[in-house]
């Protein structure tokens, strides 16, 4: 896999009359060792979280219930992704402009990070990442 690029990854779905599960091992299905995991719900009609981008953290992001939208940003492409299978994960690699939009009601966005909490990883501003992305 190359995590260069954000792609999404087909979780293994293992189906059940009485509700399928899906599961995610370290290194194995995902590019790298799960560090952090958090999930952002409640979130009201018309609002967008992200707006940020990470210096080395990587993420998959899995919409667990309900569909939601990421635009990915790499300082030269920018492409929409529309979450709606809790059996899909978007890879976002490293360097990576991330704003997530158009939450549907009830939905959950589960989160799986490569690190621990840093707000020194952050680019809190597009201006200050495309500084960084023009540097490389």
């Amino acid at each position: 896999m190359d995590i260069t690029v954000p792609q999404i990854i087909e979780l293994p779905k293992v189906e059940d009359n009485r509700g399928n599960l899906t599961f995610i091992e370290n290194s194995r299905h995902i590019p790298f060792d799960i560090k952090r995991v958090y999930y952002l719900y409640d979130v009201p009609g018309g609002e967008s979280r992200g707006g940020h981008a990470h210096k080395q953290l990587m993420q998959l992001l899995i919409a667990a219930s309900g569909s939601f939208d990421v635009i990915l940003d790499d300082g030269g492409t920018r492409r929409k992704y529309s979450l709606n299978r809790s059996y899909y994960g978007l890879f976002v690699p490293t360097m990576t402009w991330r704003e997530l939009e158009n939450f549907s009601s009830g939905s959950v966005c589960l989160v799986l990070a490569s690190e621990y909490y840093d707000p020194m990883d952050y680019y809190y501003t597009y201006e200050e990442f495309m500084e960084a992305v023009r540097k490389k």
